[in-house]
């Protein structure tokens, strides 16, 4: 009766509409679900994408370098001056003196001691050294005149990789006349060229006078808080409650803040009633979007613009003051205003100049490799963050791989099973999870303040990322070891070998690749850790690379936190830079790990 009747029961239920709804309800539940998997790995990959592609953009720049190469006489006068040809005598000579009349000579007409000084600024302050190494490693070019690439500094670089401001050149149309070459100049176009800068320059106007009313209207809330507050004691003092010195400060904020709020209004006013002013001329100063003409083979820097005609400075000698044809000379605005860049005008055409004589190259940043820590920053390099890091993890691998293999066989294998065990394995597990933070408050307490290891030494640093790579390590190889077949120990030990002979001949080697990949993985944790290490110290200014591991040294998770804290523009690609590096670092890490595991890994 039983089979007679389940298959009735079974086509009725599956066929009724109940049914059929709740298998519908199930497929649209499963749909839902690889929905949220594949919105959750897209975010995801977006959220990398977006990660990795602005530390490239930042960090690429840093990889190359700009030089300016020119012609430098080698002075005996300066250089040898005794001419002994002696390396040690040549070694103290003034090099950067003879790269200063190198760079002059290519603008005679500066002239001002500012002038100079901005002129010599353009240079890094060791722009000279591959001049002085080359000359005292062959004394015979004293008094010939060398091709020299000299270090720009580092705010002269960023301008030249277009970093600080965006440019905008665009060809005049009219004709445009020069009444002189040198000096203060009116220049007149002949179709109202200027027109579109002046409307820009107006809204630029338009747009502080805005922001500026903003902050006063900002202080007016303040200053109507601290009136309200001011009323409060008015009332308390009638009733005989003492103010103390609150008052008298309160009335002090009032008057500053209301001068302030005034200045603001005047401000903001004069500004709007500029921007009001349709068509009338407008004075430049250093707080509105520079404009500069490039004109018969000059620079002139714009200092009042109208619609048709404009008066400049002459940065750049024009060559004549012949007519311009449109199309032969073209306005150059740096939408930065001068008061918000490192680089003003008056440098601007100088490098303009340099660049048009083919004087400026790019190339490689190989010192960014190969030199140490700097306060320059077209000088700091990652050498020594890179030694130190590689004597810190040389330290941390010795330590922790014998015994992290060790204390897996020992508690997989040999170790009974007991609450002691128990207690181990949980205590292993647990310090996996503990914040590195507490590793490096334990490595402070231990090995600096009672055992005396030197200070932000690799010894140190491999000691605490030891203790923070090690649970990692037994449990990967702890895992390693039980993948390994049953059996395979079996048949040892039916052939005669030992326990020992069995784990360490044959569950071992099998299970290497497992144990290799989980140290590996540990080690790359290690690399990119800076808590602990912060916290014993190696967060000192090191510049030469630490020759032992009792040596004074940085790694470069520590040197790229020093860089991200500083105020240097250039420092900023740098730090993206080391970053790339880092990641390239890990990167290669865990690839040789996926590597050793597909390598080596065996199927049962």
């Amino acid at each position: 009766m039983t089979d007679a009747v389940l298959p009735e029961l079974r086509a009725s239920s599956f066929a009724s509409d109940d049914a059929k709804a709740r298998i519908r309800a199930r497929y649209r539940s499963e749909t839902r679900f690889r929905f949220y998997g594949l919105l959750a790995i897209g975010l995801t990959a977006m959220f990398l994408v977006v990660v990795l592609a602005d530390i490239l953009i930042r960090g690429l720049p840093a990889f190359t370098q700009h030089w300016l190469r020119l012609e430098v006489t080698v002075n005996a006068a300066e250089i040898d001056p005794k001419g002994t040809r002696d390396p040690a005598e040549i070694r103290q000579g003034d090099f950067q003196l003879l790269i200063r009349d190198a760079l002059r000579a290519q603008f005679p007409e500066v002239t001002d001691r500012r002038g100079r000084r901005s002129l010599d600024g353009i240079l890094s302050s060791a722009a000279a050294d591959g001049l002085r190494k080359r000359v005292v490693a062959d004394p015979s070019l004293v008094g010939q005149t060398l091709d020299v690439p000299l270090l720009l500094s580092d705010d002269i670089d960023l301008y030249f990789k277009g970093i600080g401001t965006r440019i905008e050149r665009h060809p005049g149309r009219g004709i445009l006349t020069s009444n002189g070459t040198t000096g203060d100049v009116v220049l007149h176009s002949s179709s109202n060229d200027f027109a579109p800068y002046l409307d820009a320059i107006k809204r630029a106007l338009s747009v502080r006078a805005r922001d500026i009313r903003r902050e006063a209207d900002r202080l007016r809330a303040i200053v109507s808080k601290l009136e309200a507050r001011k009323a409060e004691l008015d009332r308390a003092s009638k009733i005989g409650t003492l103010s103390g010195g609150e008052y008298p400060a309160l009335v002090s904020d009032i008057e500053s803040l209301g001068q302030n709020i005034k200045t603001l209004d005047a401000d903001a006013a004069a500004l709007q009633a500029r921007f009001d002013a349709v068509g009338s001329d407008e004075k430049l100063d250093e707080t509105v979007p520079s404009q500069l003409v490039a004109i018969n083979g000059g620079l002139v820097k714009i200092t009042q613009l109208g619609n048709s005609t404009a008066t400049g400075t002459v940065l750049l000698p024009l060559q004549s003051t012949a007519d311009a044809a449109g199309g032969t000379w073209q306005v150059v605005s740096y939408l930065t205003p001068e008061a918000g860049r490192r680089v003003n005008d008056r440098e601007v055409g100088w490098l303009e100049r340099l660049k048009e004589k083919g004087l400026v190259e790019r190339a490689f940043n190989w010192a960014f490799f190969t030199s140490g820590d700097s306060r320059e920053p077209e000088l700091a390099g990652i050498r020594g963050a890179l030694v130190g890091s590689a004597l810190t993890l040389l330290v941390t691998l010795v330590l922790c791989l014998p015994i992290g293999i060790a204390a897996a066989i020992y508690l997989e294998e040999f170790a009974p099973k007991n609450r002691l065990t128990e207690l181990i394995e949980v205590n292993i597990n647990n310090l996996a999870a503990v914040p590195s933070i507490v590793f490096g408050l334990l490595g402070l307490a231990v090995f600096l303040n009672f055992m005396g290891l030197p200070r932000s030494a690799p010894l140190v640093g491999g000691l605490v990322l030891a203790l923070l790579v090690l649970p990692t390590i037994i449990i990967a190889s702890r895992a390693a070891l039980k993948a390994v077949p049953p059996s395979i120990k079996e048949a040892a030990l039916g052939v005669g070998a030992s326990h020992q002979q069995a784990i360490f001949h044959h569950v071992l080697p099998l299970a290497m690749p497992g144990v290799m990949t989980g140290t590996i993985i540990g080690m790359a944790h290690a690399l990119g850790e800076t808590a602990p290490l912060l916290m014993i110290g190696m967060v000192a200014f090191i510049v030469e690379p630490a020759s032992g591991i009792t040596d004074a040294a940085t790694v470069l998770p520590v040197q790229i936190y020093l860089w991200s804290d500083l105020p240097e523009i250039a420092f900023q690609a740098k730090t993206a830079a080391a970053i790339i590096v880092l990641l390239v670092f890990l990167f290669v890490m865990n690839g040789t790990a996926i590597y050793l595991r597909k390598r080596f890994e065996r199927r049962w």
